[in-house]
């Protein structure tokens, strides 16, 4: 998963479970990729605050793989996660 997400891949995540948690763990991979090279580059006074801020995104797309992992789809349920 690299780019951007676009609204068909919003409106197919809304259908596809799989689909979803595909989105959202690649959408993870490369904020810790981002976040890994903010860490590596030179000295910037708005890195330790851009850093936290990545790391509480990163916090919540986990949350969000584990609450989609735990709660498979009912048959016949058009609910998103």
């Amino acid at each position: 998963m690299t780019g951007i997400v676009t609204d068909a891949d919003l409106e197919r995540a809304r259908q596809d479970p799989a689909f979803r948690h595909q989105l959202v763990a690649g959408s993870l991979n490369v904020l810790l990729r981002e976040l890994n090279k903010l860490r590596n580059a030179a000295p910037d006074a708005n890195r330790p605050g851009q850093l936290r801020e990545g790391a509480d995104l990163a916090v919540q797309l986990a949350a969000l793989l584990q609450r989609i992992a735990a709660n498979p789809p009912n048959p016949g349920s058009d609910r998103a996660a």
